[in-house]
């Protein structure tokens, strides 16, 4: 990457981490220092998080942190899912490649062994996620439309937007396991309406897949404090 492209990207780490406060003026000078950067790929960094809505400018032109309420949040979860729904269908479409089939087949043999355990550990927890973001990848980009990729990757630039961005909530209340299993359970019948090249099913469970994560976007709300701990950049939303 450029340094321009890393300082975006550290930068960008940095506020969905809950490194700053909503409404915190994020000056170039300190930015530069913190990133060890020069002022001019801070200011570009900073016009692109406007742009992708994670930093705003105020009246005197200076850049503050955007804070979100749960409805965008919540907004933004849906986008996701209507437009996995729209890749899914494409796939199934498309027809379902064997090299495809045999990843997806790896990331439901891989999840069925992490949710074997109970409790899950932390290790679990991390490992499924990255399971999670494979399956998802692989289907986004099988779908061949490079502009639904585009928008999925502008949208996934949101709080909590992403696939596996709400998974660290999971476990901490016994309930959650369930809703995993459910999740993962929703894995397997995608997969098979893929392979059967049923794209109507296909789109209407990657849709409705997006609701375990607004469960847990509900119950983060709720457990504010709990979910802090776990999900800094829970400070980012309001309400």
């Amino acid at each position: 990457m450029s340094l321009q492209e890393t300082v975006l990207m550290h930068l960008r780490d940095l506020i969905l981490s809950g490194e700053f406060a909503p409404g915190q003026r994020l000056a170039e000078q300190q930015l530069a220092e913190r990133l060890g950067a020069s002022r001019t790929p801070v200011r570009a960094a900073l016009v692109t998080l406007e742009q992708e809505g994670l930093v705003e400018a105020n009246d005197t032109g200076k850049y503050l942190v955007r804070q979100f309420t749960a409805r965008e949040v919540t907004d933004a979860i849906a986008v996701r899912g209507h437009l996995e729904g729209m890749a899914a269908r494409l796939v199934a479409e498309h027809g379902v490649s064997r090299q495809l089939q045999g990843d997806l087949q790896a990331c439901l043999d891989e999840g069925d062994r992490l949710l074997a355990d109970s409790p899950l550990t932390i290790e679990s927890y991390a490992a499924y996620a990255a399971m999670n973001d494979r399956f998802h990848a692989l289907i986004l980009d099988a779908c061949g439309n490079r502009a639904l990729q585009r928008a999925v990757a502008l949208n996934d630039k949101l709080p909590f937007a992403p696939a596996s961005a709400m998974l660290p909530m999971q476990g901490t209340v016994a309930l959650d396991r369930d809703w995993m299993l459910y999740a993962h359970r929703q894995h397997h019948m995608l997969f098979d309406a893929l392979q059967r090249g049923q794209g109507a099913r296909a789109q209407a469970l990657a849709v409705e897949h997006t609701e375990v994560a607004q469960m847990n976007m509900r119950l983060a709300l709720e457990r504010r404090a709990e979910s802090e701990r776990f999900m800094p950049g829970m400070r980012l939303v309001v309400g």
